[in-house]
């Protein structure tokens, strides 16, 4: 696979009509997958190595980023949803690669700029329901 520019991945939010639009133009952002595992090893565990139950442990997605709104209604609305602790459809697109799509809650919303420079925010999401992936085609 080529480098790809990180500007390309987008993170769009549902609308109430199913449709996605994207919310920000994000600068930074970091996609990650984590998976929990569940020790079953005991006193016959083959010479006594941890053995690990297959399918087992929950699955999660994170999603973060930092940026500027697109506009003072995205702005709006991601500030309505964290306060609300809403659950949403997102859809993280990450280019040549898939787009991940799924629920997401809001677990950190923060505020930043410089006197001489434009209002920035730093987003967090935790996947709350099962997550799809569509690779690339």
């Amino acid at each position: 696979m080529a480098a790809q520019r990180g500007k390309d991945i987008l993170l769009k939010m549902a609308r109430d009509d199913g449709s996605y639009e994207t919310c920000a133009g994000l600068r930074t952002k970091r996609v990650a997958f984590n998976a929990e595992t569940v020790d079953v090893t005991d006193a016959d565990a083959s010479g006594r190595w941890r053995q690990l139950l297959a399918g087992s442990g929950v699955q999660r997605a994170s999603i973060s980023g930092s940026g500027i709104f697109k506009d003072a209604a995205s702005d709006a609305l991601m500030r309505q949803i964290f306060f609300a602790g809403d659950i949403r459809n997102w859809q993280i697109v990450l280019p040549d690669f898939g787009t991940i799509t799924g629920p997401f809650q809001i677990t950190a919303l923060e505020y930043a700029g410089n006197h001489d420079a434009e209002v920035t925010f730093e987003v967090a999401l935790e996947s709350a329901g099962a997550i799809t992936f569509g690779a690339a085609v």
